[in-house]
């Protein structure tokens, strides 16, 4: 799943092709994935533009320029692909064999732009959304987000008041979108690698040091994710030369039964938080 690193990435890469371009025409292939009317979806669409791009936690919002928003979601499988000539421009959902020959079974939805260039939403297992909203629809879905884990005001303090009664795993904590939005299984698993927790720890039995160490873990793992455009589409270059390639930097994820880089013993995978964790039961406590 697109995870905070990876969506960042695809908004400051379309945010450099797609604003001011004219929509000539929006081509819905799967009604289902469209929230609300689709007649009024294309209407605030169409001879529209995007004037800036913005993200809270893993949802993507365009800014019309009427003043409406576009929100995307890309959930599990979403991908959002831009091509124009040549350039191609790629991010969410890495296909184990990526297949540019745009529109294929699993495009959507297509945005034309007026250039001739096109935005194709692509969902293997459509979970994703696509959603017109007003300026204060848009507020009430961002109240809903707990705070960005990069912003300054997220430190000790403010985790350990969201743990401080809560005896879940820290695990299920990181991946409340109510609570911290945007980190998902790769990052949980990876920042408490390097803060050196076990993910299935209560959440209350965090020291002040070792909040201290996780906040740091996180920040961390995700600028560095980040400066290197996620852990998605490691092996594709676009026509910028830009590639994803984080993924040799992961330390246990989808690194069960190799040794870890830090003591050398076994990274298991076992379920925690509904969801496959790799950690080391050795130096993670």
């Amino acid at each position: 799943m697109p995870e905070l690193p990876e969506v960042e990435t695809i908004r400051k890469d379309l945010n450099s092709y797609l604003l001011k371009k004219t929509i000539k025409d929006v081509v819905i292939k799967k009604p289902k994935l469209v929230r609300g009317d689709k007649i009024s979806f294309k209407k605030n669409l169409k001879n529209n533009s995007f004037t800036n791009i913005d993200r809270i936690g893993k949802l993507l919002i365009f800014h019309l320029s009427s003043g409406k928003f576009l929100l995307i979601h890309l959930k599990m499988t979403g991908q959002l692909i831009y091509q124009k000539d040549k350039i191609i421009i790629k991010g969410g959902h890495s296909d184990q064999k990526i297949n540019l020959n745009l529109p294929h079974k699993h495009t959507h939805l297509i945005f034309v732009f007026s250039d001739n260039s096109n935005l194709f939403f692509n969902d293997l297992r459509q979970f994703g959304y696509l959603e017109i909203v007003s300026q204060s629809e848009l507020e009430i879905i961002k109240n809903k987000y707990g705070i960005n884990p990069l912003a300054k005001s997220f430190n000790s303090q403010k985790l350990g008041n969201l743990t401080k009664s809560r005896r879940t795993s820290i695990k299920n904590i990181l991946l409340n979108q109510n609570l911290i939005a945007g980190i998902g299984n790769i990052y949980a698993d990876e920042a408490c690698w390097l803060a050196k927790i076990l993910p299935s720890r209560p959440a209350n039995s965090l020291t002040k040091s070792e909040l201290d160490k996780l906040v740091k873990s996180l920040k961390t793992i995700l600028k560095k994710s980040i400066k290197h455009r996620g852990t998605t589409f490691n092996n594709f270059r676009d026509a910028t030369g830009k590639s994803g390639n984080f993924l040799k930097f992961l330390k246990v994820y989808h690194r069960q039964n190799k040794p870890c880089s830090r003591c050398h013993q076994k990274i298991i995978r076992k379920k925690i938080a509904s969801r496959g964790t790799h950690f080391c039961s050795f130096c993670q406590k």
